[in-house]
């Protein structure tokens, strides 16, 4: 562990040391590994004060968080009416309705409908198209020698496709990736700023009536996508609420943009900070797929996830009574000595890879299958036409988002071939 990591996890914050509090700290947030460290071996079913929560950070224990434990975890608009947090309503009420904070059955329900869009069947004649749109948007830099990693690759793939998935106009992506990019925000970080409150409520209003717009407009010029199937779905004769439609065609919309930009830029650095494993990968580009499970796991795009305790449970030697917030943090069970040997070496060939980065069970990632052919065709594309592929000076920015890991920009120079 660096000594500015260590001065950084031991300043005087007024909690605990352990706390993931200190992820707020910048140099904290570009490298969280070695405070996870700590926590999976000093308190790995830890309370933290500060954000009233368990964190659990062991790869078993999260595991049977990820398992056991309910999804419904937020808070209802009555309930934030009783807070005196009136004006949130609005949040609340769409994150009620969206399938990512339900248990089943009302959860099963849901992600029969939405997950048909995204089966590997479907994802499989999806394939040569991603490797067009990589290719198109690779054919527009690499005559310049340099590229930024983020804007023109990793943005840009798959908001295309998820808009395209949806079935809404394409030329609406860049809105949809900047509503994306507030949304997550909210999901990824542990508290609402009170000044970025109005902005999201601005966000969920102005997602909410776009997708209200659609699909008045789809009912009158049906059009293929995510949007009309779960307008028309039927499941033992029971259709989808308007409001229904609207809250999950938004996760689908934030969750397919934001896990593949963050796996793909994520894992482009990783490769650039272990060049002896970005030429093994380029001298057999077979490997792609193991490279992409290593990237998901050693880097893990979404960190961490909420759950509740649904009894009081005993978990790693403590008890967590019902009700409780636990916070399982997938990106710790990830680096776990006792399931992945020599978990903070990267390496593309590692074998028994069965990481967390998407989660389990239920709420296993439906849009899986999708992030990995995306994330597999965007550094084949990459590294075939990029020779000596190197990072520009200075360090790396990450995003300021505890939970969805990723970086706001990658620049990167390579060699132009003068063929």
């Amino acid at each position: 562990m660096s000594s500015s990591t260590d001065g950084a996890i031991s300043r005087s914050t007024g909690t605990s040391a352990l706390s993931l509090y200190h992820l707020l700290d910048p140099e904290v947030l570009a490298n969280p590994y070695p405070l996870f460290r700590r926590l999976r071996t000093e308190d790995p079913v830890h309370w933290d004060a500060f954000l009233h929560t368990w964190v659990v950070t062991r790869y078993a224990d999260v595991l049977e968080v990820l398992r056991t434990f309910s999804a419904e975890r937020t808070h209802t608009p009555e309930k934030l009416n009783s807070m005196g947090l009136a004006q949130m309503s609005p949040i609340a009420q769409l994150m009620v309705k969206q399938m990512l904070f339900m248990d089943p059955p009302a959860h099963t329900r849901l992600r029969s409908l939405a997950s048909q869009a995204f089966s590997p069947a479907r994802v499989a004649v999806l394939r040569s198209h991603i490797r067009e749109i990589v290719n198109r948007h690779l054919d527009a830099v690499q005559a310049k020698g340099q590229m930024e990693i983020i804007r023109d690759m990793a943005e840009p793939l798959p908001g295309i496709v998820t808009a395209e998935m949806l079935g809404v106009p394409l030329g609406d992506r860049h809105q949809l990736k900047d509503w994306s990019a507030d949304f997550a925000e909210m999901l990824g970080n542990f508290q609402h700023n009170p000044e970025n409150a109005p902005r999201m409520l601005r966000t969920v209003q102005d997602m909410t009536a776009y997708f209200r717009e659609s699909i008045r407009r789809q009912k009158d010029q049906p059009k293929e996508g995510l949007v009309h199937s779960l307008m028309t779905a039927e499941v033992d004769g029971d259709c989808l609420t308007e409001e229904e439609v609207v809250a999950n065609s938004i996760v689908t919309m934030v969750g397919g943009q934001e896990t593949t930009t963050n796996l793909i830029g994520n894992g482009v650095l990783s490769l650039l900070r272990n060049p002896a494993e970005m030429k093994r990968l380029r001298e057999d580009i077979s490997l792609i797929p193991e490279a992409i499970e290593e990237m998901l796991r050693y880097e893990s795009p979404s960190q961490h996830t909420g759950r509740l305790a649904p009894a009081d449970v005993q978990l790693g030697g403590r008890t967590i009574h019902k009700g409780q917030a636990v916070m399982a943090v997938m990106a710790a069970a990830n680096r776990d000595p006792q399931r992945f040997p020599d978990p903070d070496r990267f390496d593309i060939g590692r074998k028994d890879n069965r990481h967390l980065a998407f989660g389990y069970a239920a709420h296993f990632c439906f849009g899986a299958a999708l992030a990995r052919v995306e994330g597999q065709e965007a550094l084949e594309g990459i590294l075939l036409r990029l020779p000596d592929l190197e990072l520009e000076p200075g360090r790396p920015i990450w995003r300021n988002n505890l939970g969805l890991r990723g970086l706001t920009a990658l620049p990167v120079r390579f060699h132009v071939s003068q063929s």
